[in-house]
């Protein structure tokens, strides 16, 4: 495809556009960046093209648990892709690295020849590349903006790439470089909104509500009637603990209780809808013949992990001199509205109906009954264990008395 020695021939312009036209009929449909990163990289030094062995490329990611990712392809190894939190940016190899000393200077390339000593051998990565054969290495930053908008908001992409050939980079290979960087370029930029788009909607709504929202359900009134295990959990003893703590502490304090929580919601597959104030709203939706039992097991299986879960940072806490913490949860089941609420102005995808509105005054009746949990009659037909019964109780705002059990004592 690239004739790396006849840079600026006929021939090579026909294959210029070539691999142009590959990559535009690509991004016009659904693409996976790393696929698409891999399968250029195949192309390009397939038979004899271009003399590259390592190509890599980095993204600032807007997500609450990473701040970066890079794919990074080598010759006959295939692709990898790596995450980045922020505790990866004080690591050794991180502050040594060529990719950081070019985001802090001013400039947009670095490139260096690994044939000869230079300035390139205070940084122990590319000694080991030219250790592995490298010859010469070019490392180029391009913004997805105005470039001092892109610099503070890290918007952009960096792209790096060695080449084992004697001599380094000869002009016809240079020349693809320069006519690929700008195209990877809007393909890890749409990549990038459309992953920023999804992460945004998956932090702040859930993954299956996200997925919902960005499939097009978002006027006010889009609802459907689904069998769900809703779940809603209270901290305790919460207004003292703001008397107590204040500011970052508290918020400390109060995403401890989350992680517990809604973090045992969602490793069991539930969907966490909303944090109400201390209070986590979440459901388990029923699906399929074994729906309701399946989920109300997992359903319980995920309260008992959140407490076990709790029980680790109690520990810790006493050990600390601090109280423990302490949470009541129901757990109810039945059919429920699930969709967008509000105004025309502002919606909210949430739960409503007598489902939804019952478990939450369920949550009461675990400060009165002295039990940390709760279950609904309509939880305890659908799984049959040991139930331990609490009696009927009147609820404020419902009707009819509900009857309520405690999950089976575990020995």
């Amino acid at each position: 495809m690239f004739d790396a020695e006849h840079a600026g021939t006929p021939a090579l312009e026909s294959d210029y556009r070539e691999v142009g036209d590959w990559l535009a009929g690509r991004l016009l449909g659904d693409f996976d960046l790393e696929s698409l990163f891999a399968e250029l990289l195949e192309r390009i030094t397939g038979e004899g093209q271009l003399p590259l062995c390592r190509a890599h490329l980095s993204l600032s990611s807007l997500h609450p648990m990473f701040r970066s990712y890079s794919i990074t392809w080598v010759r006959g190894a295939g692709t990898r892709v790596d995450f980045h939190t922020i505790e990866d940016e004080g690591s050794d190899r991180w502050q040594s690295s060529p990719l950081r000393a070019l985001l802090e200077s001013d400039e947009r390339t670095f490139r260096a020849s690994l044939e000869a000593p230079g300035d390139w051998q205070r940084f122990p990565v590319l000694q080991a590349f030219r250790d592995e054969g490298g010859t010469e290495y070019l490392a180029e930053l391009v913004p997805f903006s105005e470039p001092a908008r892109a610099r503070r908001l890290q918007d952009g992409m960096v792209v790096s790439w060695i080449c084992d050939q004697p001599g380094g980079f000869s002009r016809g290979t240079l020349a693809a470089i320069h006519f690929l960087v700008p195209r990877i370029g809007l393909a890890a930029k749409l990549a990038k909104r459309e992953q920023t788009a999804e992460n945004i909607v998956s932090a702040y709504l859930g993954s299956e509500t996200g997925r919902r929202v960005l499939e097009g359900q978002i006027e006010r009134g889009d609802m459907e009637v689904i069998p769900a295990v809703i779940w809603y959990s209270d901290l305790r003893d919460s207004t003292a603990l703001t008397r107590r703590f204040h500011g970052q502490r508290y918020l400390s304090i109060l995403n401890e209780y989350f992680e517990c929580t809604a973090g045992a919601v969602l490793e069991h597959g539930g969907e966490v809808l909303r944090f109400i104030g201390d209070a986590v709203l979440a459901i388990f939706p029923m699906s399929g013949a074994e729906g309701p039992a399946r989920w109300g097991r997992v359903a319980l299986a995920a309260a008992r992990s959140a407490h076990s879960k709790l029980a680790v940072v109690n520990e810790r806490r006493v050990g600390n001199g601090e109280e423990p913490l302490d949470f009541g949860l129901a757990l109810h089941a039945g059919e429920v509205y699930f969709g967008n609420i509000g105004v025309p102005e502002r919606v909210e995808f949430s739960v409503i109906g007598p489902v939804a509105n019952e478990v939450a005054r369920m949550e009461d009746l675990t400060k009165t009954l002295g039990e940390p949990v709760v279950v609904s009659r309509q939880l305890t037909r659908a799984l049959r264990l040991e139930w331990r019964p609490l009696g009927a109780h009147r609820l404020r705002g419902v009707g009819e008395p509900i009857e309520v059990f405690a999950p089976p004592r575990r020995d």
